[in-house]
């Protein structure tokens, strides 16, 4: 299936690009997201005329992810205290949601959707470096440690 992207996603594309991708992933994503319309010709002469308004949305916001950036810089070291074993592991886990609120508790507003935890949710004692995911091209690096309370 055929759509055309309204904003730059990525692994996808760029804005007003269109891209195949699979039924489900449109049907059920992309068009109520607003992140796509279907590729025919009629919504394609609706996006031309409407370009500079998306594009003027899409650099908004990839200023407001340059000035979250720049504050996610300049934070110190995250610190989340738990409750854990002697041998270092957590009684639980930490996952998106524990690192986006302590984030947002030190300053800077970030949603658990901006947190990629790669290997999975942290699972014991120590510092991590977490990627945190502002816009397609914006990623900032902070530092995390995980205490025993």
């Amino acid at each position: 299936m055929e759509v055309i992207l309204l904003e730059k996603m990525r692994n996808l594309g760029k804005l007003g690009q269109t891209v195949k991708v699979k039924p489900g992933y449109a049907r059920n994503y992309l068009i109520p997201q607003g992140k796509a319309v279907y590729a025919t010709s009629s919504n394609l002469a609706k996006f031309e005329q409407r370009r500079a308004e998306f594009e003027k949305a899409a650099n908004d916001r990839l200023k407001q992810s340059e000035v979250k950036l720049e504050q996610l810089n300049a934070l110190p070291q995250i610190v989340i205290a738990v409750k854990a074993g002697e041998e270092g592991k957590l009684f639980g886990s930490i996952g998106t949601r524990d690192i986006a609120h302590a984030v947002t508790k030190a300053g800077v507003e970030i949603e658990k959707r901006d947190v990629r935890l790669d290997e999975g949710a942290i699972r014991s004692l120590g510092e991590y470096e977490i990627m945190i995911d502002l816009e397609s091209d914006v990623s900032a690096m902070i530092k995390l440690k995980i205490v025993a309370e």
